[in-house]
């Protein structure tokens, strides 16, 4: 008898064990009551979305994402932070403001509000911002990576105010204020393991929350997986879609005086397909003023966001373009290019020829078919899909 319930004793143990293993586990990621309180069904952290596994297509091949990989939990406490207003000084500005689901996660005021004044450039939409060669963000590069990126604007005296300057609190102050609200004790109890906030779990999530937001469902996706390369005729596209493709993609070719002779117009050399990436080598596009003082030079500008939803569904701006929000009119971005007005101050080598600038001689038709293809790279699941919508509505 004894020796029957020593050969139980193991399967006893097992059972008990398992059962005592699980049940902590099933409370950890149900014991969400904050969480539920605050954003009620909008977050369920036992039924958390795809962030980490969205389909990519096989042509897209860049990504600056290094060593933060997207994951589900991360995400969803990127998102709740990058929405919340309590992460500005006086609580009303959150990441959210400056750059909106509706606008491709841009702005469309030409300088963003904050809580001290607004902005010394226009807001770069952040919308396929892991699929770039370029590691470095912000306009002028300053940030060495995405996560460097996303607590800058928070220790911005103008922006979000947390500066520890001009008598503003620092971002300590801003980790202990985040420590006492309770749905962030639950977030990153669940995403982390325990409450603490710091900067560096802060801009992980973030970065994984902004890396998730992307956008393949254009009409040149659908081309392109047709086509298989970016060169050939695209069969769904009309005529001059095509046409403005061919424009796109094909080198310019000038001659010594910078005025062009034949070819394209070369814009894939700066804005490479089919990311349309900003090449990491580029420099200044030749707009060379502040937005703030325009008797001011701004000579630094050598990244830009990607050109895809540029547009939205209805054919419309994602709000001002260029650093300086210097136009809502494609024509005018493309007269630029058009005729580059000198060189000097940092120029990109590709918009000049021998010291001269170019002179893209565009015809109206060539305007209106690049113009028709850049119309093109616009989807339409980035503005309305719910795991990228503001969880406090």
């Amino acid at each position: 008898m004894t020796n029957k319930w020593l050969l139980l004793l193991p399967m006893i143990y097992f059972l008990t064990s398992c059962s005592s293993d699980t049940e902590p586990e099933t409370i950890s990621t149900t014991d969400q009551d904050a969480v539920l309180a605050q954003f009620g069904g909008d977050i369920d952290l036992a039924n958390l979305p795809n962030y980490a596994n969205q389909e990519v297509p096989g042509y897209i091949s860049k990504d600056n994402t290094n060593d933060n990989p997207i994951t589900d939990k991360g995400a969803i406490l990127g998102r709740v932070l990058f929405y919340d207003k309590n992460l500005s000084s006086n609580n009303t500005v959150a990441c959210a403001n400056c750059h909106q689901q509706a606008l491709a996660f841009g702005d469309d005021a030409v300088a963003s509000s904050g809580v001290n004044g607004t902005t010394g450039r226009h807001s770069m939409r952040l919308v396929n911002s892991r699929f770039a060669d370029e590691a470095n963000f912000f306009w002028d590069e300053r940030a060495n990576t995405l996560e460097d990126q996303t607590t800058q604007p928070i220790q911005d005296h103008v922006e979000m105010g947390f500066s520890g300057n001009n008598g503003d609190d620092s971002i300590n102050d801003l980790f202990e204020k985040l420590e006492s609200i309770e749905y962030y004790n639950e977030l990153f109890t669940f995403v982390y393991g325990d409450e603490q906030v710091t900067e560096e779990r802060m801009q992980n999530a973030l970065g994984q929350f902004i890396r998730s937001i992307q956008s393949f469902d254009a009409k040149y996706d659908v081309g392109r997986a047709l086509a298989g390369n970016n060169n050939a005729g695209f069969p769904n596209f009309t005529e001059q879609e095509n046409d403005g493709k061919d424009l796109f993609m094909q080198r310019a070719n000038l001659n010594n005086n910078g005025l062009r002779i034949g070819g394209g117009l070369g814009c894939d050399a700066c804005h490479r397909a089919p990311e349309f990436d900003i090449d990491p080598n580029s420099r200044n596009n030749g707009i060379i003023t502040s937005l703030q003082n325009p008797n001011e030079l701004d000579t630094d500008v050598t990244r830009s966001p990607t050109l895809r939803d540029l547009f939205n569904t209805s054919a419309q701006a994602n709000g001002p373009m260029m650093h300086t929000g210097f136009t809502t009119d494609f024509g005018e971005v493309l007269e630029h290019y058009n005729t580059i007005q000198s060189t000097g101050n940092g120029l990109d080598r590709r918009l000049d020829e021998n010291g001269n600038p170019q002179n893209l001689a565009m015809t109206t038709a060539e305007k209106e078919a690049v113009t028709a293809f850049i119309m093109t790279l616009s989807g339409t699941d980035v503005y309305t899909n719910e795991k990228w919508s503001d969880p406090f509505k």
